[in-house]
């Protein structure tokens, strides 16, 4: 089918607004969060309007509605990454599904293949973003694992030639981002998803980058825990997604009601998962949203929007590199590589950029991009990042590039 990315923008009410004194919005942020079409809103505002009552709570007709309305967008989750509803647990967030994980471990008995100790490796990447880092830093330090990790080399890619040391025996985690965002970088999961299982690790990935912007089956990548965030997806915000196909065997982190299967006042028992993970309340109409945002996604076809990015970011690496003083930070090529593209212009702070651009309607993220390390390794302080999505354009690549080049002037 043709990608018509005009009929795709008019599903975006905020599209049809204007900033910075009647200027036209170009948004080039879908990295940080991306935008939320009218089924989505919807979708969330009806919940409240007409369903809101706590799920798995009451035998009244809105309880029914609103459990099956919470269920459902579990079930379409599951199928939206080939997996199965028990499969499934919501969060708040990516962040608290990565948090959830690691403290489970730690409260994993000893002798359980989650338990950690002072014998123990987790291994991560230079370039996670810092909630898939610091999770797992500070597991270490309550169980007195060892972290290391894989090197980013000069072109944006993992150093692997070391794999077999890095990802050594003792290694029981394996915490990895699917694609950076600061980078780009879509990482070979094949290689280190083997070699992790050859010593018995588990591998958590941090798909946050990927989910939303092509095809993912949790079965292919084989993987054993998968987070994303519902934000990121043209979903709302306060929804994350935890997958796993071994839920069953990681105590949880959080307690309280929903969560049990027996109490007494001396002790308690949980419910299977993914229920006992989801302790209190949840986040209903977010999880609702989540449902409607992947029908959205499904409706358009993940190739579709995945092959429609590909090309815009070929369109507009192209274009970039035509500013003599810009460098861009990551791959310069399409293969393994996404649409979030950083890079430095000459002497131009990114902050100051960023700034200049903003006052120019052009909505583009500076800064560290909660990767420090990472920025720390490449030398640079702080970059641009222009991040496209399925509702970008060719001519709002255009117009960031002639930003730039009249920043430039403004700024000589």
């Amino acid at each position: 089918m043709s990608f018509d990315v005009a009929a795709i923008r008019r599903d975006f009410p905020i599209f049809e607004r204007t900033v910075r004194g009647g200027k036209k919005l170009i948004y080039l942020d879908s990295g940080a969060t991306s935008q939320k079409p009218e089924t989505v809103i919807e979708a969330e505002s009806n919940f409240y309007r007409s369903h809101n009552a706590a799920v798995h709570r009451g035998a009244h007709q809105l309880a029914e509605e609103a459990t099956d309305a919470y269920e459902g967008a579990r079930e379409k989750v599951a199928n939206f990454l080939g997996a199965k509803s028990e499969e499934i647990v919501f969060t708040k967030s990516a962040t608290e599904s990565i948090n959830l994980i690691a403290y489970s471990m730690s409260n994993a008995p000893s002798g359980s293949r989650f338990a950690l100790t002072s014998q123990d490796r987790i291994v991560v990447t230079e370039m996670e973003h810092h909630a898939n880092l610091i999770p797992w830093q500070q597991l270490a330090s309550r169980s007195g694992a060892k972290i290391s990790w894989f090197e980013v080399l000069p072109n944006g890619r993992l150093d692997l030639d070391s794999i077999n040391a890095v990802i050594s025996e003792d290694t029981k985690v394996v915490a990895i981002t699917h694609q950076s965002n600061v980078l780009g970088t879509i990482n070979p999961l094949e290689e280190i998803v083997a070699r992790a299982h050859a010593v018995g690790a588990v591998v958590v990935l941090d798909a946050c980058q990927s989910v939303p912007h092509m095809p993912i089956d949790v079965k292919k990548l084989g993987v054993d825990f998968l987070v994303f965030s519902g934000h990121k997806a043209v979903g709302p915000t306060g929804v994350g997604v935890l997958w796993s196909n071994q839920l069953e065997d990681l105590p949880p982190f959080l307690f309280g009601g929903s969560m049990i299967e027996n109490v007494t006042m001396e002790s308690a028992t949980w419910a299977p998962a993914p229920k006992r993970f989801e302790a209190g309340v949840p986040n209903m109409a977010q999880a609702v949203g989540l449902g409607a945002a992947l029908d959205f996604l499904s409706k358009i076809g993940m190739d579709n929007i995945f092959h429609h990015e590909m090309a815009l970011t070929k369109y507009f690496l192209e274009k970039l590199q035509e500013i003599p003083t810009l460098k861009i930070v990551g791959p310069l090529d399409l293969e393994n590589r996404g649409s979030c593209i950083s890079f430095t212009v000459g002497e131009i702070h990114p902050h100051d950029l960023g700034q200049y651009l903003d006052s120019q309607g052009i909505a583009v993220r500076t800064g560290h991009h909660c990767a420090w390390p990472l920025t720390r390794k490449l030398g640079v302080p702080a970059t641009t990042r222009a991040s496209l999505y399925l509702y970008n354009q060719e001519a709002e690549c255009d117009l960031l590039v002639s930003g730039i080049v009249n920043a430039q002037k403004y700024f000589a």
